[in-house]
């Protein structure tokens, strides 16, 4: 394991005023490869492939907002152990790392918003906070010495296992697609889904921190933004969420469309979710910026 680190983590040379290291080069051929596929979709337009790629934004797309983030992050709820490795294998075929470091980097923001040591601080502008963070693994690591904090995750084999080999299902998925439906469903089942769901992704912790309103006092910059909650599931409602970070549900308005949310209370009532974590009207209260401005005023 510590072979494996030194490895990833060698340098490889300074480009555009920073050091880079194999983990960063391996990362950006990646993005590269995924944009490069959405760029030639146009070219190779089906139907077939065009539905293909929904149902597969939505299946990956759940496994990132359902699992790594609403589960695994900040248990917000629990579902059988069975249920629970299946919604994160999904959440392993977006590309957007392994749980173990996705949770890591997530459980960090939360504990230092909008501060030096957020791993995409929104203080260092647009770019940063939206993918910058990810191109450069020294600094991102670095800021708080590496996967520390989710031992819970890192004592299971399976996610371990993930960790280790995330890259490999999405390469699995994508020679799936091309034997079955050839390039029209690798373009569009890997190159359009995959830009797509990561933008939206990471349109969370840009456009979230800067464009929207803020109905919760968080002390930070988090914002609630309606089409960011279309793109991301429910993820845009993203002030609801460093309010009460606990909860199951984002979207805590009958009108804050929360696709994540419906999801969790459909396997709750059918008794698959337990311990489904919401908050009160009185706790919701208690944090409102109006409730805060009276109080102040008082």
């Amino acid at each position: 394991m510590k072979l494996l680190v030194k490895i990833v983590m060698m340098p490889c040379g300074e480009y555009f005023g920073r050091k880079w290291n194999l983990l960063d080069i391996v990362t950006a051929a990646v993005f590269l490869t995924m944009h490069c596929l959405c760029v030639m979709a146009p070219f190779h337009f089906t139907w077939p492939a065009f539905w293909v790629a929904v149902a597969l934004y939505v299946v990956t797309g759940v496994g990132v907002t359902l699992s790594f983030h609403r589960h695994l992050a900040h248990r917000s709820f629990r579902i059988p152990k069975w249920l629970e490795y299946l919604f994160a294998y999904f959440g392993v075929l977006s590309v957007q790392g392994s749980p173990i470091e996705w949770v890591s980097s997530h459980r960090y923001h939360h504990q230092f918003t909008d501060t030096v040591k957020d791993v995409h601080s929104p203080l260092q502008g647009f770019w940063f906070s939206h993918m910058g963070w990810i191109l450069d693994s020294g600094s991102r690591f670095g800021k708080y010495g590496g996967l520390k904090n989710v031992e819970d995750l890192k004592r299971q084999a399976f996610y371990r296992f993930l960790h280790h080999t995330f890259l490999l299902h999405s390469f699995l998925l994508g020679t799936l697609l091309y034997v079955v439906g050839g390039l029209p469903f690798l373009t569009w089942g890997m190159g359009v889904r995959m830009v797509c769901l990561f933008h939206s992704t990471m349109l969370v912790n840009s456009a979230g921190h800067m464009w929207g309103q803020q109905v919760y006092h968080t002390g930070d910059t988090s914002r609630n933004n309606w089409w960011l909650g279309l793109l991301a599931l429910g993820e845009g409602w993203h002030n609801n969420h460093h309010a009460f970070d606990y909860s199951a549900r984002q979207g805590l308005e009958w009108w804050q469309i929360d696709v994540t949310w419906y999801v969790i209370r459909f396997l709750e009532a059918i008794g698959l979710a337990t311990d489904v974590k919401t908050p009160t009207e009185a706790q919701k209260e208690r944090k409102a910026l109006h409730h805060k401005t009276m109080a102040t005023q008082n």
